[in-house]
């Protein structure tokens, strides 16, 4: 490497090449060596290079580095060098995970994606890569999930190819990608901003030239409107338009076509031509023409960015389950340190009521684990040492000491966030349509347009030009490209802010044809928690006085069983409990004015009577019973159910209301099937049957040419979810069922199952008004502007206009209608006589 400052060159960047700017303070040590930078980032990435021990590439690249936007399709050695930090396992451990096959998937965000038409190319050529077995691009966040075969291709590769081809790869993270959407949103704000004020210019100096349809404007006003006109487009097309023309030429280069090609030969000729005119003072100039063009087009882009990135926020806050710090054992002390750092192998205490951080095992303690986040199961599990404990779950009780074993994209809860990203893998039918349409519709603009050149040209040639560009203008498939993704973009993320989470790219389109639901029981028709339905005193003592001895030795535990009895709690006026024991896993002993009271399982509670109870004492067999006793003598029965779900009857009867057919499939035979069938008005019910039975019901409906939506919660729903046409999960399911459904209802409110399929019936007329509007627009318009009868300034308003009216219409499945609250009703509780919880 030669010296490169002079007293006569400017000092040029060590790592880029540019020039660096004058007073820059950034340098990084190469070689032993101080090196000049130009930028942070250049400094960020030597530095980088220097500490993964690759300073060689230094010493052996024959030629500067080049920017992104204009790098051969050869990778350059540095960008290699850079990419192969990549290749690192403690680089990858934040974003790359290990599927069961041993292959790696990873989630990029890319950069410089404006169209369908690049997302087809993304796709296409980086599945053509060996050792790639997956790669999806979704459109509306700009998301990839690529998976691949590590021992044939490596990550840096890949990563190579995204940059060969124009774009720009990164490792997702929620953080890194809330500041590319910052800098993404400064950015559109800036060229919006600059090409509306410029255009508002431009537009009152053109007022005045339309105006004069007599012909008295003199001259020197006429030429003094056209330079003006060109000083105020200039930025325009320079800075604001820029992003059409870097896109044009990276298709061009990539010999792929989509929207910007046409975009940026109509506003690059009109603008040369106006130029040209104004020069010249010959011609017509449209300066007014090209600045609205670009106003209105970067108007479409913004909207549709705006939409896209309230869906990127909306999975990014998902991960805000773990908590931001943990207390590790360092050296014999405990140290709070940021969740973030944690390795495989540290040492967590994890106290009463505080999430557990990370995956891990416990070493020492006792305690039980809540994981209804995670899990579905409404009573915390006990847990002892050797027990797996899952980050995002909660200590309920006792102190622990947690050994770490996943961190990062191994976790349980990144494979629930995942889930997220499976839905935009998958293309619904229509946007596959829309994708092969939009790409063949700009081959069809180009090649019409060179058509309309040579006929006009040997016609009037001085009427070309402005037809061409009118042309290509009017046809650019702005509209047909925004018609489906802006559309199930503002669908997705509505339903999401109202607890619906799409997992599956047909979903919208699925929901929109079925015609049967079948419902699990326990924890979908039912609440899954237990709560307080009958209390039978066996002594003296009334019900209201066990229950007031009941409530306040529960008083101060969180468990689901210790909260049935918190309703109570105001009432009760005798003295709280004192000297309390927890008996993990078997009930509660404590003291109040002097007796010694048990509470919890009857083997337990009456261990000390002299006639020791078991369930079999128990009234019946319809709930779970807890026996409360004094060290003499039993005193109550309490019997704990899990009531229907609020709003239950009436979403079922909206869903029959709209032509489906509800069905109850569940595992329970007991007499709790029918009171709950009977209060919900569910005529078919199928009872006591096993998950393979479960699976081959939906597939002889579906056989019968049922569409079928399954709404599960348990492992034992894991096989029909699977097998059927459209499966949704509830809030509180297991992982297993969260994983094989395609959508997760997360507020668990069954008022939201109607208002989903009224949604996706409403997404699904949109999207075929988009496009039927988009497609008949350029039926209208292109012949009108190929025989001259449209100027590019129409142009560019009905093109625009266009746009927004897809976008406009889109954006209307962001909002649904809520469920009025005046009929929002709670069902009564079953009759505690007939229903039996079932967990």
């Amino acid at each position: 490497m030669s010296e490169r400052s002079s007293a006569n060159q400017p000092q040029l960047c060590f790592h880029c090449g540019l020039d660096v700017p004058a007073n820059s303070g950034y340098a990084a040590e190469i070689n032993g060596k101080l090196q000049p930078m130009c930028c942070p980032g250049c400094q960020a990435v030597a530095e980088a290079i220097a500490a993964g021990g690759l300073e060689n590439y230094y010493k052996h690249r024959t030629s500067d580095a080049q920017s992104p936007n204009t790098a051969d399709r050869n990778q350059s050695q540095q960008r290699l060098a850079e990419l192969k930090l990549y290749d690192e396992a403690s680089v990858q451990q934040s974003f790359v995970n290990t599927l069961s096959d041993g292959s790696k998937q990873a989630a990029l965000v890319i950069e410089g994606i404006t169209c369908a038409a690049c997302v087809w190319l993304l796709e296409h050529h980086l599945s053509a890569l060996e050792g790639v077995t997956q790669a999806s691009v979704n459109m509306t966040n700009h998301r990839a999930q690529i998976s691949w075969n590590p021992d044939q291709i490596d990550l840096s590769k890949i990563l190579g190819a995204i940059y060969s081809i124009g774009y720009q790869g990164h490792p997702y993270h929620p953080n890194k990608e809330e500041q590319l959407l910052a800098a993404e949103t400064r950015r559109a704000t800036r060229r919006l901003g600059v090409a509306g004020i410029f255009t508002m210019q431009i537009m009152m100096l053109a007022a005045a030239i339309y105006a004069d349809s007599s012909n008295q404007l003199e001259q020197q006003f006429i030429t003094f409107i056209r330079w003006a006109s060109f000083v105020l487009a200039t930025p325009v097309v320079f800075y604001a338009a820029r992003p059409f023309f870097d896109a044009a030429w990276r298709d061009l280069k990539t010999r792929s076509l989509t929207m910007d090609v046409p975009v940026s030969i109509a506003i690059g000729g009109a603008y040369t031509a106006s130029v040209w005119a104004t020069a010249t003072a010959t011609g017509e100039v449209y300066f007014d023409s090209v600045s609205m063009f670009t106003f209105f087009l970067l108007v479409g882009r913004y909207l549709e960015m705006k939409a896209r990135h309230r869906t990127g926020r909306a999975g990014n806050s998902l991960l805000n389950l773990l908590p931001a710090s943990a207390t590790v054992i360092r050296n014999g002390q405990e140290i709070l340190i940021p969740a973030t750092d944690l390795k495989t192998g540290d040492r967590v205490i994890v106290k009463p009521g505080h999430t557990v951080s990370a995956d891990g095992i416990i070493i020492a303690g006792n305690s039980s684990i809540d994981e209804s986040a995670l899990t579905g199961e409404y009573l915390p599990l006990n847990k002892q040492p050797g027990d797996k404990v899952v980050g995002g779950t909660i200590n309920v009780e006792n102190p622990l000491e947690i050994e770490v074993t996943d961190v990062g994209a191994e976790s349980k809860l990144s494979s629930v966030v995942r889930l997220l990203d499976r839905a935009h893998q998958e293309k619904p039918a229509v946007a596959k349509t829309a994708d092969k349409i939009a790409g063949y519709f700009v081959a069809a603009v180009l090649i019409t347009a060179i058509t309309v050149a040579l006929i006009w040209w040997n016609i009037a040639p001085e009427h070309a030009l402005w037809i061409t560009l009118s042309v290509l203008v009017v046809t650019c498939p702005c509209a047909l490209s925004l018609a489906t993704p802006t559309a199930l973009t503002a669908a997705t993320g509505a339903l999401r802010e109202n607890g619906i989470l799409i997992t599956r790219g047909h979903v919208l389109e699925s929901l929109s044809n079925a015609t049967h639901i079948v419902f699990d029981k326990t924890g979908t028709l039912t609440e899954g928690n237990l709560s307080l339905q009958q209390t039978i005193s066996l002594g003296e003592m009334n019900n209201s006085e066990c229950l007031d001895i009941a409530a306040a030795l529960e008083a101060h535990s969180e468990h689901p069983i210790a909260k049935a009895f918190h309703g109570h709690l105001e009432e009760f006026q005798i003295t709280p409990a004192t000297d309390l024991q927890n008996h993990i896993g078997e009930g509660l002993e404590g003291n109040i004015n002097g007796v010694t009271y048990r509470i919890g399982k009857p083997e337990f509670a009456s261990a000390h009577c002299p006639q020791v109870l078991s369930y079999q004492d128990a009234p019946d067999n319809n709930g779970q019973w807890l026996l409360l006793v004094t060290e003499q003598t039993p005193l109550a029965w309490f019997c704990l159910n899990d009531p229907l779900r609020k709003y239950a009857a009436q979403s079922v009867e909206k869903l029959q209301q709209q032509g489906l057919t509800v069905t109850m499939l569940t595992g329970d035979n007991s007499a709790a099937v029918g009171a709950v069938s009977q209060q919900l008005n569910i005529d078919q019910v199928i009872s006591g049957v096993s998950p393979e039975e479960k699976l081959q019901h939906v597939q002889q409906l579906q056989a019968d040419g049922a569409r079928v939506i399954m709404v599960g919660d348990g492992i034992n729903d894991i096989p029909v979810l699977a097998g059927a046409q459209i499966s949704i999960a509830m809030g509180a399911a297991t992982d297993l069922a969260k994983t094989n459904a395609d959508a997760v209802l997360i507020s668990s409110d069954l008022q939201r199952l109607p208002q989903a399929l009224n949604h996706a019936k409403k997404t699904q007329r949109i999207i075929r008004q988009n496009l039927a509007w988009a497609l008949v627009y350029n039926i209208i318009a292109l012949p009108l502007a190929a025989s001259g009868l449209i100027a590019p300034y129409m142009a560019a308003i009905g093109m625009s206009a266009s746009s927004l009216v897809v976008v406009g219409n889109a954006l209307r499945l962001s909002r649904l209608k809520q469920p009025l609250k005046a009929a929002r009703q709670p069902v009564s509780p079953p009759d505690v006589t007939a229903v039996k919880s079932q967990s």
